[in-house]
């Protein structure tokens, strides 16, 4: 049986440790950041809906992402409008990879797992949870961004108990090194799911 796990948590928790754990398994991984940041350069359907709702988003044709991010970052009614106007795009190019890596197993990593109806699409569902400060660094140190915005970023998003309420597996990421996080995750991965 085909088996289509989506993964799900907020930035800076290590969903990219467990994607690359199930690439080594022979799963076909799905980033929705990287279809999502694909349709941004290839998908003028979704660029015009993205103009559409949030005017001066757009500077000489080009999105300004940043300006676009402080819009939604600190304002939770514009993060949904953001998201309910890219989600269709984002899931329409999941289901066609989805289509197109038939039968492998798959992996879908999507913040949004939930509410963008991805989920429907698994047969498990996994929450990878870690504190707020050890976010705030590795986003900080991931995107070289300052800590006032990574933690805007960070706060915009569900909690990690709302994460852990919705899936069948919680990998708690409270670890020093991504080294340690890698091996539980791992042994967790094969007594659960693999």
């Amino acid at each position: 049986m085909r088996i289509i796990i989506g993964i799900t948590g907020g930035t800076g928790c290590g969903k990219t440790t467990v994607l690359q754990l199930l690439q080594e398994e022979g799963f076909h991984v799905i980033d929705c950041d990287a279809v999502y940041h694909e349709l941004l350069r290839q998908d003028k359907e979704m660029l015009l809906a993205i103009d559409a709702a949030f005017p001066g988003s757009f500077e000489n044709g080009h999105l300004d992402r940043k300006r676009l991010g402080q819009a939604v970052f600190s304002n939770e009614a514009a993060l949904d409008k953001l998201n309910h106007t890219v989600w269709p795009f984002v899931c329409r190019a999941v289901q066609a990879r989805l289509d197109t890596a038939a039968p492998e197993n798959c992996a879908i990593d999507a913040i949004g797992l939930f509410e963008s109806g991805l989920d429907r699409l698994c047969t498990h569902t996994i929450a990878v949870t870690a504190p707020t400060q050890a976010r705030i660094r590795r986003l900080m140190a991931r995107d070289d961004i300052s800590e006032a915005y990574a933690a805007l970023r960070v706060g915009a998003q569900k909690s990690n108990e709302e994460f852990a309420a919705l899936c069948t597996l919680v990998l708690d990421n409270s670890y020093e090194t991504s080294a340690e996080f890698r091996q539980y995750a791992q042994h967790a991965l094969k007594e659960t799911i693999l």
